[in-house]
Formats: structure tokens, C-alpha cells, sequence
């Protein structure tokens, strides 16, 4: 990396967000030699709860866009979202390509010959990702951060419509100091990593 450091980074990732929290599962505890009962057994869905997939990206500054993928997410659809919210999100605060170092994982997706074609058109500067390194990426823990949030609703949202309101209401109340604290934890990411020669962090 650059003397611009840390702070000219833009961080990204896709995750994909359930309608009933992770997976649909919950956890409850019960006492030795309780039975069954409606305290501890939930109705299930027959055809599932539902899930949007969604690509955001974070800036020192605070988050980027969110952006809901509908399909399946290919090259094409990755390029279109380069070509259109990535400039969108780095507008947004007064930046453009040559400010910042632009951050993605090794998914062949991002990869491909039309996103990396897009990066060297329009003089982007691609950091070098190490493969299979999700805990390397902050962004993951602000994923983690707007599930939470998302788990604390009283009730679950009707459809996948509202879920993706919702989603963009928690992503739209995540203030700059919070990218910032995840950003700054990279050097003890990276040494957490290298402490377990590759293999499982804490992050």
C-alpha cells in the first residue's frame, strides 16, 4: 500500500441477509426435564423466510452505498455496480478514483476480465487481497453490526420488500466513528493472522 495509508482505502464486500436472522435459526435454553412446549418450539415456514443479497462498500469517512443484487451476481451485474455505485459512494465525499485504493476479495466475480478491465479504464488502484481471507476485511464486522441491528426488531419484517427497507435504514444510521474504529483494527488483524500461520483469528 501507498503513503495514503489506511484512510484512503474503500473496503467491500457482498453478504446475504435472512429474513429470520442466520439461517432462520434461534436458540433457546431449557431447564433439565422441561418438555416441549410453545415457549421453546417456533412455527416453521414451509417455503423458507426469504433473504436479499446486498454489496456495500466503507469509507474512513462512513459507509457507501448498499446496494440490493437482484439474480445472480456475475461479472456483468459486478461491473455495472463498479460503473454506478462505487462512484456514486466515493462522490458522495468529495472523492474520486485517484483518492482512494479500492478493496475487494478474490471472488472470480471480481476478478474477471470485464472488472478488471473496468479498474484499469478508469485508473483505479486495486489492492492485492490475499485468497481466503474474510477475516482480514472490516467490512465483515459491519455486516455483523446491521444484522444485529436488524435482529433487534420486535417483529420480522412482512417480506423481502420491507427487509431491504430495513436494511437500508441500519445501514444509512452507521455513523463514520464506527468504519473508522473497524478500519483501525487492520494492523492487529493482520498480526492476528500471522500469529496463526493463515489459520483461524478471533476476527
Amino acid at each position: 500500500m501507498d503513503c495514503r495509508g489506511l484512510e484512503a482505502v474503500v473496503w467491500s464486500d457482498e453478504t446475504k441477509i435472512n429474513r429470520l436472522g442466520s439461517d432462520g435459526r434461534r436458540w433457546v435454553y431449557k431447564k433439565a426435564g422441561e418438555p416441549l412446549n410453545d415457549r421453546l418450539v417456533e412455527g416453521t415456514l414451509k417455503f423458507g423466510g426469504g433473504s436479499v443479497m446486498v454489496w456495500g462498500c466503507m469509507l474512513w469517512e462512513g459507509p457507501g452505498y448498499a446496494v440490493k443484487i437482484d439474480g445472480r451476481m456475475d461479472g456483468e451485474l459486478y461491473r455495472q455496480i463498479l460503473d454506478e455505485d462505487l462512484p456514486a459512494s466515493l462522490e458522495y465525499y468529495g472523492k474520486d478514483s485517484t483518492d482512494i485504493i479500492f478493496q475487494q476479495d478474490n471472488d472470480p466475480k471480481h476478478t474477471c476480465k470485464k472488472a478488471t478491465q473496468w479498474f484499469s479504464d478508469h485508473g483505479y488502484e486495486v489492492m492485492k487481497w490475499p485468497a481466503q481471507s474474510p477475516d482480514l476485511n472490516p467490512i465483515e464486522h459491519l455486516w455483523t453490526i446491521v444484522k444485529k441491528c436488524l435482529s433487534d426488531y420486535e417483529n420480522p419484517p412482512n417480506g423481502v420488500h420491507e427487509l431491504w427497507e430495513r436494511v437500508q435504514v441500519e445501514w444509512n444510521k452507521i455513523e463514520p466513528e464506527v468504519c473508522q474504529k473497524l478500519i483501525e483494527s487492520m494492523p492487529r488483524r493482520v498480526q492476528a493472522v500471522m500469529r496463526a500461520n493463515g489459520g483461524y483469528t478471533k476476527y
